[in-house]
């Protein structure tokens, strides 16, 4: 999951997150539909941001070629010297099994006003560089460099870097939520936790990781690990890549998103 709010609000997780190419990987990935209620969670005074509320609605579903993840989010922003904001965000995409091919819609009110419409598609080849092409708002075309993940290869190969015990990871992404090319994302990620056998839904009875990751951008970052992200996204990853968990740190505040309903959705039989 890893698409996100872009500055202002971006989830762009995502929400997503988390090279190979390669998605038929041993993770195990469990198709799922989850609601989150999302919450100021602290600012400082400077920020003038007194309160934030609202919710976020995820999907990560298999459609036999591919993922296909959507998300919306609504989020009222609340200043101490500005009128309150009503943020909403749709973010619809498609990707290949291989992590090859990707397809991306993404629609953002401002107060109910449609302010901006993006939409796409991207490719990449193994060990070399790709291509991203926006045909909303107008068309323009993108070099993405070589070994660029799409947000659910970037999820897996978290996972997979999870397992394996490294503690962290640093790839170009990108998912089409702005208009430019990849950002660097980078990944710390904490020791492994057991499952908690007591949950009452199975699906959270998975081991997990803590996961931080932090987006930069591209132009910014340097080397992996080096500048200063644009936010941060702070999550509870288990290893069927449900996000029990997630807080969005954008330096002067950040939002926390508590899972409030999880259902699962059905594997394919392709």
């Amino acid at each position: 999951m890893y698409q996100a709010f872009k500055k202002t609000v971006s989830l762009g997780l995502a929400t997503c997150f988390l090279a190979g190419t390669a998605l038929a990987g041993p993770a195990d990935i469990r198709p799922h539909r989850a609601i989150y209620t999302l919450k100021l969670d602290k600012a400082k005074s400077a920020s003038g941001v007194v309160g934030a509320s609202g919710q976020m609605f995820f999907e990560w579903a298999d459609a036999c070629d591919g993922w296909v993840i959507e998300q919306r989010y609504r989020l009222k922003m609340a200043y101490n010297e500005a009128d309150e904001l009503n943020l909403n965000i749709s973010f619809v995409t498609w990707e290949s099994k291989d992590g090859s091919r990707y397809r991306f819609t993404v629609k953002k009110w401002n107060d109910g006003e449609l302010t901006e419409e993006l939409a796409g598609t991207a490719r990449t080849r193994a060990g070399k560089s790709g291509e991203a092409t926006f045909t909303q708002p107008e068309r323009s075309k993108f070099d993405l460099p070589r070994n660029t993940l799409f947000p659910s290869a970037h999820t897996i190969a978290v996972l997979e870097a999870a397992k394996a015990g490294q503690n962290f990871f640093a790839k170009p992404v990108f998912d089409g939520g702005l208009m430019e090319g990849a950002s660097d994302v980078t990944a710390g990620i904490g020791a492994v936790h057991a499952g908690d056998a007591a949950a009452t839904d199975p699906l959270l009875r998975a081991r997990w990781w803590p996961v931080r990751i932090a987006f930069f951008n591209a132009s910014d970052a340097g080397e992996p690990g080096e500048g200063t992200p644009t936010y941060e996204l702070g999550m509870t990853l288990l290893e069927n890549g449900i996000a029990r968990g997630m807080t969005l740190d954008y330096g002067d505040y950040s939002v926390k998103a508590t899972l409030d309903k999880l259902e699962a959705l059905p594997r394919q039989k392709c």
